[in-house]
């Protein structure tokens, strides 16, 4: 019996629950993934750690693998998974949003975009082909398609425009990956690859983005060029419209996104992979998630609260360490303080992640989502 890559375990209104299997392993989704841009979870958490606090997918950029310390050292190191130590899926952005939040230093063209290195400003090109076959060099489980994430505003014309140059360079994506994948020494072979629906905030050009390349039978679909400006509200609505349009049997992914309550609200509307630097980049300043809402360490009511950040949670921050300890880890600039709190967002992440799995397979998904929003306001 052939087992589907994506296979749909039980729907919940619009929220879906479902298995992805991949070349490394089985993904149970609603997923977050665990952003660790350069090759690492900035905050000092190691691939041991991760595994400890419940990380199924790690994300890298393809664009900073790239400059530093490049996809041919790690094609020659054997590929990411054995570069960093993780045998887990790894899902690589394709460097588009990178390349096209450096406005000052690129120029886009048909056949992709040049643009100068933000580390040592030496020239580089990236289009289409240029993206997967770094990819492939990094060999990740799931490479996404090379798209531009279009400025927010932007008119209708430009819009427009952009959405008809994505979908062109994402038949080249399709294309080189069906290539890279047949090649003999490619290290992953059945790397999958994820398009991109684009159109800003204009929801008929979504929606027409979304049957366009939904026609392509790719391995997943992400919604992209959202949380860049626009309101929740606003976002909310263009998930609403565009999801629909969007292949059922196959995963749809948010990109950037966000919040654990934009996380509850987007699996209502059919998303299921998400990733976000939040808790990261949270807990680096002291600022952790709790289901009562978030905790600045950095208050001095804090100072002598021997309590765990939240009670009752079991990563390896609150099983141990008491908040006045971390705060005065941070107040003192010991690495380990941002870690600990780097290590109980990601936890707390994940572990959200499992509790809205578990109500999906219930179908107790919406009185889930209404109590615990509830909770964190």
């Amino acid at each position: 019996m052939v087992i589907k890559v994506y296979k749909l375990l039980n729907v919940d209104g619009r929220a879906k629950r479902a298995e992805v299997h991949t070349v490394h392993g089985v993904i149970q989704t609603p997923v977050f993934m665990n952003v660790g841009t350069a090759g690492a979870i900035k905050g000092a958490v190691s691939s041991m750690d991760l595994k400890e606090i419940k990380c199924q997918v790690e994300l890298s950029n393809t664009y900073h693998l790239h400059v530093r310390p490049g996809d041919d050292v790690i094609k020659k190191l054997g590929g990411l998974h054995k570069f960093m130590v993780w045998d887990r899926p790894i899902l690589t952005d394709s460097g588009g949003f990178q390349v096209f939040s450096l406005s000052g230093l690129r120029k886009i063209k048909e056949e992709g975009v040049y643009f100068s290195s933000h580390v040592d400003g030496r020239k580089i090109f990236m289009g289409p082909e240029e993206s997967m076959q770094i990819q492939s060099n990094i060999a990740s489980t799931i490479a996404m398609a090379f798209d531009e994430c279009a400025p927010y505003p932007a008119t209708r014309e430009y819009m427009q425009n952009s959405v008809d140059r994505t979908t062109r360079w994402l038949k080249r994506c399709k294309a080189e990956m069906n290539r890279l994948n047949s090649i003999e020494d490619t290290i992953n072979r059945k790397q999958m690859l994820f398009g991109i629906n684009q159109g800003g905030t204009y929801e008929d050009i979504r929606i027409e983005h979304a049957k366009v390349i939904s026609e392509l039978d790719l391995d997943g679909y992400a919604v992209g060029g959202l949380a860049v400006g626009e309101s929740h509200e606003e976002m909310y609505r263009i998930l609403e419209e565009v999801v629909p349009h969007l292949p059922q049997n196959k995963p749809t992914y948010l990109m950037g996104v966000g919040t654990p309550i934009n996380i509850l609200e987007s699996v209502e509307r059919g998303i299921d992979f998400f990733d976000c630097v939040y808790p990261a980049r949270n807990g680096r300043h002291g600022h952790v998630y709790t289901n009562f809402g978030k905790l600045n360490l950095w208050n001095a009511k804090f100072q002598l609260d021997d309590r765990p950040i939240e009670e009752g949670c079991q990563c390896p921050a609150c099983k141990h360490y008491s908040r006045a300890y971390i705060r005065h880890l941070l107040k003192a600039k010991e690495m380990l303080g941002m870690r600990l709190c780097v290590l109980h967002n990601l936890y707390f992440y994940n572990t959200l992640m499992e509790e809205i799995r578990d109500a999906i397979d219930k179908n107790e998904y919406q009185e889930y989502k209404n109590n615990k929003i509830e909770n964190m306001l």
